[in-house]
């Protein structure tokens, strides 16, 4: 166990327990012969903060791992080392590389059902190894955010805190690498300042944690572009249990010369779960709108709304190891959907 103090106070909520999950990461890299490697324990990430905060934080290593190395078995990995370990304290964080932080974080809200306490996942576009890092200041953000921050999945970086279901990386480089898409900032870390700009619907309280680790991989993301071959349908149909379609605009599917319609039509016949999305990351799909949407039938397929591909995904991935039968998976994912849709806000200038 590590244990940070300053003064009361300041920095997180007196005598709450953390638990902080290393992965590796670029938060965690350092330089080698074959280019920055994950090599930093968290006992060493958290030995580097000069900033020392009122709370137990404990380390433990789950992966070590480039999160572009990360797959499904990994989130089964850490959402069973958060239920196991859930009881015995108050929050946990999770350093991961940024490649695959949002489809980390969409999976885990799925897998963790009735979380009463904040999971946080962080990590850094710089080496804390390097000068100029922005690791030291993400990881501690993060950890105040587990100690007095709201119960969910959730991402904090650069100063900002992001719903899990809503998050995307938009940038290589830049410190500010994560976007709320179709979502406002659930609220801004500064230092020991929480200020929050929007709070989803309160936690359930009164249900044990459940976790759910059936996960279904068989799926496949299909973006739509001009002059695309049609076999790509029909390989998807024998091979593949669900796929996600990012189609044009809207929700354009085309119908002109090579009528893709049919094929997707082609696809719910073959007992594959079909998902529509749009390739715009901004306001959503809407297939009623236009003649190259109203051909697919809405009843068959699983409409995003407004949801990104990496919350997609894991959701996708989930309802088809859960249930067998098609209809109940697109009944459940549609459910999901609109909780997330309906998920109430309200712009607030609360500080903690």
């Amino acid at each position: 166990m590590i244990e940070k103090k300053k003064e009361a106070g300041k920095g997180c909520s007196s005598m709450k327990k953390i638990l902080l999950i290393g992965t590796g990461g670029t938060i965690a890299s350092v330089e080698s012969e074959q280019g920055l490697t994950p090599g930093l324990s968290p006992e060493e990430m958290v030995g580097r903060l000069e900033f020392r905060f009122q709370c137990d934080v404990d380390c433990i290593v789950s992966l070590n791992l480039d999160s572009t190395n990360i797959y499904p078995n990994h989130w089964v990995k850490l959402a069973t080392m958060i239920h196991d370990h859930y009881d015995h304290y108050d929050g946990f964080v999770i350093t991961h590389g940024t490649d695959t932080m949002a489809y980390t974080a969409a999976a885990l809200d799925s897998m963790l059902m009735h979380l009463d306490k904040p999971v946080v996942l962080t990590g850094s576009q710089i080496p804390m190894t390097l000068v100029d890092s922005d690791g030291e200041q993400n990881l501690m953000d993060a950890v105040h955010y587990a100690a007095d921050g709201l119960a969910g999945v959730y991402i904090v970086f650069n100063s900002r805190v992001i719903k899990g279901t809503r998050a995307m990386k938009m940038r290589t480089k830049s410190k500010h690498a994560f976007e709320s898409v179709n979502y406002p900032y659930v609220a801004y870390v500064d230092n020991t300042r929480i200020t929050y700009h929007s709070k989803p619907l309160d936690a359930e309280r009164g249900r044990r944690l459940e976790l759910e680790t059936r996960l279904c991989t068989d799926v496949f993301v299909l973006k739509l572009y001009p002059g695309i071959n049609r076999e790509i349908f029909r390989f998807i149909s024998t091979n593949y249990k669900g796929v996600i379609i990012e189609c044009f605009g809207s929700g354009g599917i085309p119908f002109y010369e090579v009528d893709l319609a049919e094929e997707v039509k082609a696809l719910i016949d073959a007992g594959v779960v079909v998902v529509l999305t749009t390739q715009c990351l901004e306001e959503g799909i809407d297939i009623d709108l236009y003649e190259v949407g109203r051909k697919i039938d809405r009843n068959q397929v699983v409409i995003s709304q407004d949801l990104n591909t990496e919350a997609l995904l894991a959701k996708l991935m989930i309802y088809l190891g859960k249930y067998v039968n098609m209809q109940e998976v697109i009944d459940n994912i549609h459910l999901d959907i609109e909780k997330e849709s309906d998920d109430s806000l309200f712009s607030c200038d609360i500080s903690l």
